[in-house]
């Protein structure tokens, strides 16, 4: 894009200086009245100084945007802004601002200047937007500003934008290097291969050696044969992981800068990517006041975008969840037992209740991990030294409900829920520790 002509501006430092003026023509005024014309001159004197410049700042200019088309939520999508700028003189970096809706970034805007690129007129400078909610957040205007040699006048340019960026949830704990190196190390890493002696599911008969579990001995075998033969059994594969989500009211709540909610996705996704890997089928449910989707199973790596794009359809939904319905219609639509990851949290006895009630039922038949994050605001209001009688009603407060949490989450464990409690950084690697003991203990299929 390509601007002739851009008009001049007066820069903070002009407008200073103007308003200085004003108490000096009163001055002038009252002392020499002869020689009021002073203080108009000294105006016009600076009305010219501006235009010459704003006129030495430059009057063409060549912009353009690129912006990527995908970005993660929580990590920075990387908006650049090249521009040919021409310029009679060197005077101030160039000064880009980009605004944006708040989905894309806290602020609603990014600013930073452009350097030389080391070619005739041009400069280039890069800013950040980090979103903070999946979806399709838009880019709606760009502005450009640069000043002259004296700081006096600028140019600038506002163009609107019609510009959108995907967000999807965050996949770099996926792309880390240490579950990377997990995945190659163990024993159902990057090639999928037979697990002899684990689990239920019978492989092959071997000669019985000292030092064998006499429980393994396959006695009708081994009177077949005369001699003693043992049972090799395979690790149990094609198990059902589902990864369902409350997507209500609590879990739209930030913590430190995201909703838990795409904290809880980003754990998920990193955990199904390894179920995945151990040959476990994986399914996503979300719900809120009502069920909003379930995916159909997943059973290779290579469909691992369709949990993906899934998950970037979950709805931020400001309402109470309806945990008698959703993990019903679940419960319903699951044929065979299945390994259950609830991702949810609660801020009422009322609700936690009832979703105690409902875990109940479906514990009867299916294996059941509870997912909730450490409510560290909680933890601090309770924690805090109180220094009036509002801060000792506060800490009072902090300090029921943070009971009336620990009871909830000791209610889940007596029913035979697995429980893990722990910071949003930490949540994705515990849930996959947890995960690999129950397949190793056979406790799914």
């Amino acid at each position: 894009m390509r601007i002739p002509f851009l008009p001049i501006v007066p820069t903070g430092r002009m407008l200073l200086l103007l308003a200085l003026l004003a108490p000096v023509a009163v001055v002038i005024a009252a002392t020499a009245p002869t020689a009021w014309i002073i203080a108009p001159a000294a105006a016009l004197t600076l009305l010219l100084l501006m235009s010459i410049d704003g006129w030495l700042a430059g009057s063409g200019i060549q912009i353009d945007l690129t912006f990527p088309d995908d970005a993660e939520v929580g990590q920075p999508a990387i908006l650049r802004v090249t521009a040919q700028i021409e310029r009679d003189s060197d005077a101030a970096l160039p000064e880009a601002s980009i605004g944006f809706e708040p989905r894309l970034g806290t602020r609603g805007v990014t600013n930073f200047r452009l350097r030389p690129t080391g070619t005739a007129n041009g400069f280039s400078g890069t800013g950040a937007a980090t979103p903070v909610r999946r979806g399709t957040g838009e880019l709606h205007d760009l502005w450009l500003r640069w000043s002259g040699p004296l700081g006096l006048a600028v140019r600038q340019i506002h163009q609107p934008l019609d510009g959108r960026i995907r967000v999807w949830p965050d996949l770099s704990p996926v792309r880390s290097p240490v579950l990377q190196a997990f995945l190659r190390d163990s024993q159902f890493g990057i090639v999928a291969r037979r697990i002899r002696g684990e689990g239920t599911q019978f492989e092959a008969l071997s000669e019985y050696e000292p030092g064998m579990d006499r429980r393994r001995i396959d006695w009708k075998a081994s009177a077949r044969h005369t001699a003693l033969y043992a049972r090799e059994n395979e690790a149990e594969r094609d198990n059902q992981v589902v990864f369902a989500f409350d997507c209500g009211q609590s879990m739209c709540e930030p913590v430190d800068g995201l909703p838990r909610i795409d904290r809880a996705v980003s754990a998920a996704l990193t955990s199904a990517y390894v179920a995945l890997k151990g040959g476990d089928r994986v399914s996503l449910f979300g719900f809120a006041d009502h069920p909003q989707l379930m995916t159909p199973f997943v059973t290779d790596t290579r469909a691992f975008h369709r949990l993906q794009s899934a998950a970037a359809d979950l709805d931020y939904v400001p309402r109470e969840p309806n945990y008698t319905l959703a993990l019903a219609t679940l419960a319903a639509r699951l044929k065979r037992r299945s390994l259950i990851v609830l991702f949810s949290d609660f801020a009422d006895p009322t609700s936690a209740q009832l979703m105690v009630e409902s875990v109940e039922r479906l514990v009867r038949h299916h294996l059941v991990i509870f997912v909730t994050m450490v409510d560290s605001e909680l933890e601090d209001l309770a924690a805090t030294p109180p220094d009036s009688m509002g801060d000792i009603s506060i800490a009072v407060s902090a300090d029921a409900l943070a009971r009336q949490r620990a009871l909830v989450l000791t209610q889940l464990r007596r029913l035979g829920v697995n429980v893990i409690e722990a910071p949003h950084d930490k949540i994705g690697y515990q849930l996959i520790d947890l995960y690999l003991k129950t397949k190793r203990a056979e406790a799914i299929g």
